[in-house]
């Protein structure tokens, strides 16, 4: 009934049957930013901010929802991550946001790579709203899939 790999010929939600694909090594990253007053970077960059190390919150943050990824996205397959590196770069305006996810597993790290740029902006503008209203999550999106 339908081509859609998430729908069975009933048409209804069903997780996908990786059974018979076989492991491979898969990586994926994904990227995005959060947009942010020159003043609130300032404080960042001189660890100023009244909550404290805000990146090393958010790294922690956004490698932990890589890890619980399955558990937030319905039909997503539970994997066994490899590694799950978060990268901040401090820019005049933003903070551009990275996040490389690897595993070996029958299925890619996609959603995984991209929660963990989600929740690491979540954490970022949780942890900055007192000082700053007008930040914006921005442009989050798979930049590199690889599949070995």
């Amino acid at each position: 009934m339908s081509a859609f790999s998430h729908l069975d010929n009933q048409g209804e939600a069903r997780m996908v049957d990786v059974t018979s694909k076989p492991a491979q090594r898969r990586e994926a990253t994904a990227a995005g930013s959060i947009l942010c007053q020159a003043e609130t970077l300032r404080l960042l960059r001189e660890q100023a901010l009244p909550k404290g190390d805000v990146l090393a919150v958010a790294r922690i943050a956004g490698i932990q929802a890589a890890k619980r990824t399955h558990e937030l996205i319905p039909l997503c397959h539970a994997l066994p991550l490899d590694q799950v590196s978060i990268r901040f770069d401090v820019h005049e305006e933003e903070i551009a946001i990275a996040a490389t996810v690897r595993t070996t597993a029958k299925t890619g790290v996609e959603m995984e790579a991209l929660t963990a740029v989600t929740v690491a902006a979540l954490t970022l503008y949780d942890m900055m709203k007192a000082v700053d209203k007008t930040m914006r999550i921005n442009a989050i999106r798979v930049t590199e899939k690889i599949k070995a």
